[in-house]
């Protein structure tokens, strides 16, 4: 077995030794069990659920976001269906076909997602390194693709590669370093970790190969390149075979401890001497103080000298005495040799010769004031390197001196340098490596904000090489969010200096997408903000976790503070979005709706049983969506107006490239938002409109205002007398809708005299349109009745627009009601069914004990409040007093459906699709006895049917008539007949699809099993149309009867087969 790692323990437990692994042998303290007869595969599997979730998700949601963004139309489609299909078959049930039901998969066939499991950490290193890349080189570039490869390489292949045991095996009771994983209990083989080691050591040298073919061996730079690719990857695999990354070449610890010694040897010098020709000498040689050849031999001394130590070290190398002797004289004369490179004095070279003592100290002998004593000395070697190199030099960069800059990098260099030193300390000390680590945050911010914001400090040559390039700010904020990470897991630092490190390295990012100046410290602020919930609050297992109440209104109100001091920054993200100056409306309802997102956390981990603040909660989110989306106009104080908004609104772009815009007025969208969140707020019960009549009359009528004044100044602003008509259809509307959904003790008697009122205000409405609109625009243009025809053929248009729009209107108010009655007594049946049900329990339960003694008091007094506060509109009520309400459903989706007949000839000329769109409509349609005898449940599929195929044979006729009496004179030749030929060639081929429409609508009224052969027997009949006939709705006609045929025999089929089943 592999002895534990002195340096560095395993941090988790996922990590699997690289030992020998036997599927049949289990080794647990020192003793060795075999087992001859494995177990059943299914009785090696469990049900757990996918423990590797999150590492899935760090590959397959950018990889999604980078497609999605770069593939274009084709990357779109294809996910769009593929998520159709997967929902197609999931909301039939279809369980084998839907990606939805892994837990069933599980369960019924575990070895399917065992296989599963191995495809996806198979498949995603090679998938996300190439998506990576390609992300990365769209943005940046071509240059450096092969180094980005060879990075997104080493990070897939630890997160997927290095062995980890499968989350649907069953875990043997081993310790990581106390027994032996079996070999099938990893979630990879030997083949595929071959493959990916392979992947890992030559794709990103053959990428380079093929894309710089031209340039291989320009210079000694192109060469070391290539040996860089290969051999920086080498390393790191040899760093991960020290977690089991090789276990697949030898279980040998002793052959492996070879392997890493003897190949990391020969790659580390191959990686240090290209490091001093691709960059130390390339970008640093202006530093180097030495003159040839003592330069090249001083610098690999110290490069290669330091390398071996470090990787000695880290190989656990360093164990005794003598080794120990070696290791603190190698660094004395690297420190040394590095001194001298970098051009330090003579006199004090015995200072970096003790640096180099005092650190090695540190390391072999654990002490601590060794390693303060070189921060000390090794604070004074920056100090003189930055004053030697560039105190002198009298540039202003962003705004301040170059000196101001040294002294803010050797501060924060020092500050570098202490830390690990201060972690180290006793627990109670632990404040001050807090407060180092924040300082030294604090620092780096504001060194990056202003080299990478100000844009006059960018280029400091003539190859516009930038100075602060993006991909540092990338790399030094998850260098800070890893060290912040393991600090946290060592538990050096507590809660709250996690918190703030947090925020201020994340807050970095938005330097790469804003160039405001303080658009970093505006977010740092907000997601301190923001964040405590999630981070100062983590322990959920203890009651002083839980916010108090006082707690919650106080960071609620700290975000709101956060938000308006982010006002600026809001608004600039809105403007690079948006390629303009934000609205008002725009601002306010992203500020809103900010705060309400960054108040989630709040009610949702602290407050989730507190029903107000998620009403609350719900209405400030809502109130910011309605705000983004209407923009309603708002004054200038409402948007936190700001010498930076006031400079952008005024600018001239907008008017210069759009011209002038008319504006629409914008006020009625207050109405409409007014009516939304007074709907909301009802329907959380922030407004009590379930108990109180009055109320609820009040918000009835105070919706229908607000609609009906919204829709009349929107849309009919110019017809002002039918404003009161539409107000007051709306105010009916409002109020039958509400009072069904609630009713009262009245409301039954006179909600049917309400839609009386609103069938009635219809036809007045749309005749009053027509007379009104041409009177007045008439009048506008200043001609009478007998005017200009022009004039009359304007107000024409204007009257058939508003008439449309009326119909509109009204077809969706009848859509709204009955949609209402068919849910109310959907609802209603429901309720009877239960109480049925429960009585019919209760009698069963009554004979053996008495109701009470099983009913405890607390719930009874509940049952008894809940009946009490529930509107008084029972089954029995309903079947006395509400009896109209099926009639009036009825007659509401019989009008809703024939005024979406008339828009359709309005709008579309008749089209033929739309029919199988309106049809669906009459599914609304309730039993009634009075209008609809003998109509049911059953039947509900009747009216849809028989609709669809009387629609098609009447526009057929209409079609054939209109096609020979009224005006295509042509036709004959173009069908090569007289009419009569046409008329009655076309008129058979319509009835020879009568019989499968005929057949069909009468299966589906009474779903009565007849011959299976009828239907396939009427298949023949609907050819001859759908081929030949020239009328499309005969085509169609056709083509339908054959639909219509294959379902009736399949469904027959179905309930045959069912039949036999129950049998």
């Amino acid at each position: 077995m592999l002895p534990p790692d002195h340096h560095h323990p395993p941090s988790y437990h996922s990590f699997i030794s690289p030992t020998t692994f036997s599927p049949n042998r289990l080794h647990t303290n020192g003793t060795t069990t075999t087992t001859s007869n494995p177990r059943p595969i299914k009785n090696r599997l469990n049900t757990s659920s996918f423990l590797h979730n999150p590492r899935i998700a760090f590959t397959l949601i950018p990889c999604a976001a980078f497609l999605l963004d770069l593939g274009g139309t084709p990357v779109v489609a294809a996910l769009t269906l593929g998520l159709m299909i997967a929902y197609i078959l999931d909301s039939l049930n279809f369980k084998p076909g839907s990606f939805f039901a892994f837990k069933w998969v599980q369960i019924e066939y575990p070895t399917v997602v065992v296989t599963l499991e191995r495809i996806l950490f198979s498949c995603l290193p090679f998938i996300g390194s190439v998506v990576f890349s390609w992300a990365i080189v769209s943005a940046v570039g071509m240059m450096n693709a092969s180094y980005y490869y060879m990075v997104f390489n080493c990070v897939f292949y630890w997160l997927y590669s290095v062995p980890r045991v499968s989350s649907f095996k069953v875990r043997r009771q081993v310790s990581y370093h106390g027994g032996e994983v079996p070999d099938d209990s990893l979630i990879l083989g030997q083949f595929e970790s071959c493959l990916h080691t392979l992947n890992l050591l030559f794709f990103p040298l053959m990428f380079h190969v093929v894309s710089h073919s031209a340039i291989l061996f320009s210079s000694a730079s192109a060469v070391c390149d290539l040996f860089l690719l290969f051999f920086v990857p080498f390393l790191f695999l040899l760093y991960a075979s020290t977690r089991g990354a090789l276990w697949w070449v030898t279980k040998s610890e002793d052959q492996l401890r070879s392997i890493r010694v003897v190949n990391g040897a020969v790659a580390l010098v191959v990686v240090v001497v290209c490091l001093e020709v691709r960059v130390v000498f390339h970008s640093f040689a202006r530093y180097i103080q030495v003159p040839w050849p003592l330069n090249y031999l001083l610098v690999t001394v110290t490069m290669l000298g330091g390398a071996a130590g470090a990787g000695a070290y880290e190989m656990g190398m360093i164990a005794d005495a003598s080794s120990s002797l070696a290791f603190t004289g190698l660094a004395v004369f690297v420190s040394a040799a590095g001194a001298v490179v970098v051009g330090f004095p003579v006199l004090f070279i015995p200072l970096p010769a003790v640096a180099g003592f005092y650190l090695a100290r540190f390391f072999t002998k654990k002490n601590l004031s060794s390693y303060f004593a070189f921060v000390v000395l090794g604070s004074l070697m920056v100090t003189w390197f930055v004053v030697h190199n560039f105190w002198d030099l009298n540039i202003w960069m962003a705004g301040m001196s170059l000196k101001s800059f040294c002294k803010l990098i050797v501060a924060d260099v020092i500050l570098a340098m202490a830390v690990p030193g201060l972690a180290l300390l006793p627990q109670k000390l632990h404040y001050l490596t807090e407060v180092g680590l924040i300082g030294h945050a604090l620092l780096l911010c504001h060194i990056e904000n202003r080299f990478y914001t100000y844009s006059g400090i960018y280029y400091y040559s003539f190859d516009d090489e930038v100075m602060y390039p993006s991909y540092m700010v990338v790399l030094t904020t998850f260098v800070g969010l890893a060290l912040v990470r393991r600090l946290s897991v060592d538990h050096r630092i507590g809660p709250k200096a996690i918190w703030v490190l947090t925020c201020l390295y994340s807050s970095k990012l938005v330097m790469l997408f804003m160039t405001s100046k303080t658009a970093l410290w505006a977010s740092a602020i907000l997601l301190l903000a923001v964040s405590p919930p999630l981070l100062l609050y983590k322990d959920r297992s203890r009651a002083a976790s839980k916010m108090k109440p006082w707690q919650g209104y106080s960071h609620a109100a700290v975000i709101a503070l956060s938000v308006w001091f982010c006002r600026e920054t809001i608004f600039e993200a809105l403007q690079w979005w948006n390629g303009r100056s934000p609205s008002g409306g725009l601002l306010l309802g992203f500020c809103i709706l900010l705060t309400g997102l960054a108040c989630v956390p709040i009610v949702a981990l602290h407050f989730s049983h507190v029903m107000s603040a998620k009403r609350s909660l719900v209405l400030v989110i809502a109130t910011g969506i309605l705000f983004i989306a209407m923009q309603p106009p708002v004054p200038s104080s409402w948007t936190y107006h700001s010498e930076l908004i006031k400079a952008a609104r005024q600018s001239s772009d907008d008017i210069s490239i759009y011209g002038f815009i008319t504006s629409k007025p914008t006020w009625p969208s207050w109405l409409l938002m007014s009516a939304i969140l007074l709907s909301l707020a009802a329907v959380t019960s922030i407004i009590p409109i379930k108990y109180i009549v009055e109320l609820r009359l009040l918000f009835s009528i105070a919706m229908g205002i607000a609609l009906g004044v919204y829709i009349s100044a929107e849309y009919f602003l110019q017809a002002t007398v039918l404003h009161i008509l539409i107000v007051t259809t709306m105010v009916c509307t409002s109020v039958f809708c509400v009072f069904t959904h609630l009713p009262s003790a009245s409301s039954t008697k006179v909600l049917p005299w309400v839609f009386a009122l609103l069938v009635a205000l219809f036809p007045v409405t749309y005749l009053l349109e027509g007379q009104v609109r041409v009177k007045t625009i008439l009048a506008e243009s200043g001609v009478g009745d007998l005017g200009e025809e022009d004039s009359k053929l304007t107000a024409l248009l204007a009257v058939e627009g508003a008439r449309t729009s009326l119909l509109g209107l009204y077809a969706a108010i009848f859509m709204l009601i009955a949609l209402e009655i068919k849910f109310e007594l959907a609802s209603l049946m429901r309720e009877k069914f239960n109480e049925k049900g429960s009585g019919i329990r209760h009698s069963q339960s009554g004979q053996s004990s008495n109701s009470s003694s099983t009913f405890p008091p607390k719930m009874r007094f509940m049952q008894q409040r809940r009946v009490s506060t529930v509107p008084a509109f029972t089954i029995k009520r309903m079947a006395a007093e509400g009896a109209w309400m099926p009639a009036v459903g009825n007659v509401a989706t019989i009008m809703c459906f024939a005024i979406c007949l008339i828009l359709n000839v309005n709008l579309t000329g008749g089209s033929n699709r739309a029919i199988f769109f309106l049809a669906p409509i009459l599914l609304l349609l309730n039993q009634d006895s009075d209008f609809v005898a003998g109509f049911g449940d059953k039947q509900r599929y009747f009216p849809v049917t028989i609709v669809i195929s009387g629609y098609l044979i009447l526009t057929s006729l209409y079609s054939i008539w209109e096609e020979i009496w009224q005006g295509n004179v042509g036709w004959g030749m173009q069908v090569g007949g007289p009419n009569w030929i046409f008329a009655v060639k076309n008129l058979a081929l319509m009835i020879l699809t009568l019989p499968s429409h005929i057949l069909f609508n009468q299966f589906v009224w009474s779903y009565k099993k007849r011959n299976d052969s009828m239907p396939l027997l009427t298949i023949p009949l609907n050819l001859p149309p759908g081929i030949i006939s020239d009328v499309v709705k005969v085509r169609i006609l056709g083509l339908l009867g054959i639909i219509y045929s294959l379902i009736q025999y399949l469904v027959s089929r179905q309930q045959y087969m069912s039949g036999l089943k129950y049998i």
